[in-house]
């Protein structure tokens, strides 16, 4: 006579049989408990109604049997598929892809899965019929990774019904919106390098229409004009090392010039690349600040100065507050406070030429 469900007979680390010898399916799970599987559902949920004593038995049970519950079951007991969707543009540079790696961490640490799109357009019909896309594949909540204001505008307009946070924009329209400080950032470049003596500092900016690039742009020329400095007109590159070669090549041709600050760590490579090639000593001559603070940063030559940017807090901080809006923990916040930014100062600036 096969063993009731309720014996625990069975030799330790053997996984349990429901009657038909198939495995245990949540049934089995309740019947052992002596509880009802909607029990048992709000137990998988984490459902805070359940008696302590109760969750205790469900979970011994789930032990004794070897009960792995699936994925299928988890969406059909809370009405979430434990899966979310990212649409990221410009996926392949350094702050965007650090942020989906944080994103991809922190979600499986919560036990949900993650579905990435990478965009190359951003009008407004292509960035719906992601959203759209994640959607019908069963995303319980969407994270867009917004650099450009464009693409904040087209999911302000779209008014989708999907739970959304949106990084590096300050286009909410009802979504929540996670962002770095770039303005303190670009202040403190700024003012680090006025303060090393140098009467003014030009700056190579990031393509307009980017957020992060526009605050970093305004931020440098407040601090210039609150500091009483000449604001030089600024060049504009397109976040790679190329464009900051090809900028730097006009800026080595300068004796006028002696202090640099470039709006990411690429172009501040090619920057340095330039002024070498043309001569002109970093930092005795020209002093150079980047931003972000990649991998490299500390191992150019010479070291270079740079605002850190806490890539992993943005997207820990934006998962965070995703799984709060899907989970019903709190109501939507329009702006979560800025992360906080570093200026992490290296060989790459010095005093003033004489």
């Amino acid at each position: 006579m096969p063993p009731s469900p309720a014996d625990d007979s069975a030799p330790k680390g053997r996984r349990r049989r429901n009657f038909a010898g198939a495995r245990p399916v949540m049934d089995d799970v309740a019947r052992l408990a002596g509880v009802s599987k909607q029990t048992v559902s709000r137990v998988l949920n984490d459902h805070p109604s359940v008696r302590p004593e109760t969750r205790e038995a469900v979970l011994e049970a789930m032990r004794s049997l070897g009960y792995r519950p699936s994925r299928s079951a988890r969406s059909l007991a809370s009405g979430r598929t434990r899966m979310l969707g990212v649409i990221s543009f410009d996926a392949a540079r350094y702050g965007p892809a650090s942020v989906l790696t944080a994103i991809n961490t922190a979600a499986q640490d919560a036990g949900y899965l993650v579905s990435s799109i990478a965009l190359d357009t951003a009008d407004q019909d292509t960035v719906v019929r992601a959203v759209d896309r994640l959607s019908a594949e069963g995303a319980d909540g969407v994270i867009a990774i917004a650099p450009q204001r464009r693409v904040g505008r087209a999911l302000a307009d779209a008014r989708l019904d999907t739970p959304l946070v949106v990084l590096e924009n300050d286009v909410a329209g009802g979504a929540s919106v996670v962002t770095a400080d770039s303005r303190t950032g670009a202040r403190k470049a700024t003012e680090h390098l006025l303060d090393l003596g140098h009467r003014t500092v030009w700056h190579i900016a990031g393509p307009a229409g980017w957020t992060s690039a526009d605050h970093r742009l305004a931020s440098w020329r407040e601090t210039l004009a609150a500091a009483g400095a000449d604001v030089p007109e600024p060049l504009f590159g397109d976040w790679s090392a190329d464009s900051g070669y090809e900028l730097g090549r006009l800026l080595a041709r300068r004796p006028d010039v002696t202090a640099v600050f470039a709006s990411n760590d690429q172009m501040a490579l090619g920057l340095l690349h330039a002024l070498h090639e043309t001569g002109r000593s970093v930092p005795d001559e020209v002093s150079v600040v980047g931003y972000d603070d990649i991998p490299e940063a500390a191992h150019l030559l010479p070291p270079l100065t740079t605002v850190r940017t806490d890539f992993t807090e943005i997207g820990t901080r934006s998962l965070r507050l995703l799984l709060n809006r899907v989970e019903g923990r709190t109501e939507p916040v329009p702006v979560e406070p800025l992360v906080p930014v570093e200026l992490v100062v290296r060989r790459s600036s010095g005093p003033a030429p004489n």
